[in-house]
């Protein structure tokens, strides 16, 4: 047997093995609630929300997600980031902070991370 042939079996394995303990993926589906923006204090402000996590399909009990920004600025070019945070079943509330003069143009759920599938 070649070192070619050894190499492609022994490949070959290791992907039926890997597919095999494959456990499906599952995701929490996010929603945000209730957007609101503080008072000036300091000349900052806190853009907040409530995420409602319905992780009824995931084995785990908390993720990564993070929330895609577009800020607006009186004096600054708008700016695109996002901002990440941790969701649990139910509900979380999140927090942004921004500067006097900033607004947020958008928001969006931007990435949520998988979770193993329960197996019920």
């Amino acid at each position: 047997m070649s070192r070619a042939s050894i190499l492609m079996a022994a490949l070959s394995m290791l992907l039926q093995t890997t597919q095999a303990t494959a456990q499906p993926t599952c995701k929490p589906a996010l929603t945000v609630k209730d957007v609101a923006f503080s008072q000036v204090v300091n000349l900052r402000r806190f853009w907040t929300a409530v995420v409602h996590a319905d992780a009824s399909k995931c084995a785990t009990a908390s993720g990564l997600f993070s929330i895609g920004f577009v800020r607006l600025a009186e004096n600054a070019p708008d700016l695109e980031f996002a901002e990440p945070f941790f969701w649990r079943p139910g509900l979380a509330s999140v927090r942004v902070e921004f500067w006097a003069d900033e607004a947020v143009g958008k928001y969006w759920i931007d990435e949520v991370a998988s979770c193993p599938c329960r197996s019920d």
